[in-house]
């Protein structure tokens, strides 16, 4: 399903889990890289004004609905995807990467929440790898020579899957860079998980997830950062829902 207009919209081209992790699973097995994406109402309200990021995110090869609302468009245009957030998506792409004998990367947040991830992942995964951390400083470009150099050592390391914990648009362009600099290692942008992982963010408890009061949880930890964003969010809805009813019709 298609999201947005113009030059800016996305196209949202995995609609389950079954279907991502038989497509990373061969990936993986085959070497063979990939860029995975996961759309929100953040990115969709971001993508009209930032053509580097819309640029970024079309050259991914794997789309996937994080977010309720994203969900509730598609079941409304008649075009239903699962709900796959990053951040519950590190752990079943970790176990994918541990049975194809593939080691992983964690890039972003800091070192003791990198340390901390890697350390809940191998717990959480028997038989994973975690072959590369690196936390990048503050104001970290992820095109620039800095992000050129973290790609070879990211090669060298021998990983074949890299979590990105940047924030959009980096972790998005970081990816998208990736495509062509570390052509043989897939690359999946997961926002706050390794934060989340390594308990320097405490994530909504799971019934605020499932009613999707998540963003309320995450307003309240962080007002000042999160309020303008949701604001934003709850901004670009309406047009967005009549597209989702213009595409049933259609």
């Amino acid at each position: 399903m298609k999201f947005g207009k113009g030059s800016s919209s996305i196209d949202v081209n995995v609609a389950t889990r079954a279907a991502l992790f038989h497509e990373v699973t061969q990936r993986l097995a085959a070497r063979d890289g990939f860029a995975l994406a996961t759309l929100n109402l953040d990115h969709l309200s971001k993508l009209p004004e930032n053509a580097v990021f819309a640029e970024a995110y079309k050259a991914h090869d794997l789309v996937v609905a994080d977010g309720r609302p994203i969900v509730w468009m598609s079941q409304i245009a008649h075009q239903p995807l699962e709900l796959m957030p990053g951040s519950d998506m590190i752990v079943p792409l970790c176990e994918l990467a541990a049975r194809s004998h593939v080691s992983v990367a964690l890039i972003g947040s800091s070192d003791e929440a990198l340390s901390g991830a890697a350390a809940a992942l191998c717990h959480k995964v028997s038989g994973l790898e975690v072959a590369f951390t690196h936390a990048p400083p503050y104001g970290f470009e992820p095109t620039g020579d800095a992000a050129d150099a973290i790609f070879a050592d990211l090669a060298a390391s021998g990983a074949g899957l890299c979590f990105i914990a940047l924030g959009a648009p980096k972790q998005e362009i970081f990816a998208a860079r990736g495509r062509t600099q570390a052509p043989e290692i897939g690359f999946a942008s997961i926002g706050a998980g390794l934060d989340f992982l390594s308990g320097h963010q405490v994530r909504a408890p799971k019934i605020m997830r499932m009613l999707a009061l998540e963003w309320l949880w995450r307003a309240a930890q962080s007002p000042r950062r999160m309020i303008p964003r949701y604001a934003k969010c709850f901004a670009i809805l309406p047009g967005l829902f009549v597209e989702a009813f213009q595409l049933r019709r259609q």
